[in-house]
């Protein structure tokens, strides 16, 4: 069975993608919404779609440049559980950051742009990279504990 994914799904295939999988797991993927059966419709539906949404986040992309320099310097502080060593009962990952960033600077990003190779799992400061286009920013993420 043929089929197209309508989200990203680890380790199986990427949103837009065109993949042959067995019967029942097409179906199984299928009655959950993640992907369609890859008929010449759908195909043509799809990449219309995949075009708007290409031209949608270059749009997005030039907003952020804009506002990159911006960024560049900001502090966002997180607190969290911790123990008395210092480790954090619950990481704190990329979704979590840009959802303060967003709060404190009203700049909705996607997780893609922010380099962060692990969740931070401790209390201190860290310096976080944001990757758009070959432009390069840094804010300081604040991490403390809850009293």
């Amino acid at each position: 069975m043929k089929i197209i994914f309508l989200k990203d799904i680890p380790k199986i295939g990427k949103k837009y993608e065109v993949k042959e999988v067995t019967d029942g797991y097409g179906r199984h993927i299928v009655s959950k919404g993640f992907a369609e059966p890859a008929t010449k419709e759908v195909l043509a539906r799809v990449e219309k779609k995949m075009l708007t949404d290409a031209s949608q986040k270059k749009v997005h992309e030039e907003l952020l440049l804009k506002t990159l320099e911006n960024l560049d310097g900001t502090t966002v502080t997180l607190r969290g559980k911790a123990n008395e060593k210092g480790h954090l009962f619950a990481s704190i990952h990329k979704e979590e950051i840009l959802a303060e960033l967003k709060r404190s600077t009203r700049l909705d990003m996607h997780p893609d742009y922010v380099v962060l190779d692990k969740p931070l799992k401790e209390l201190g400061t860290f310096q976080i990279p944001i990757n758009i286009a070959n432009h390069r920013a840094v804010f300081t993420v604040v991490v403390e504990a809850l009293t």
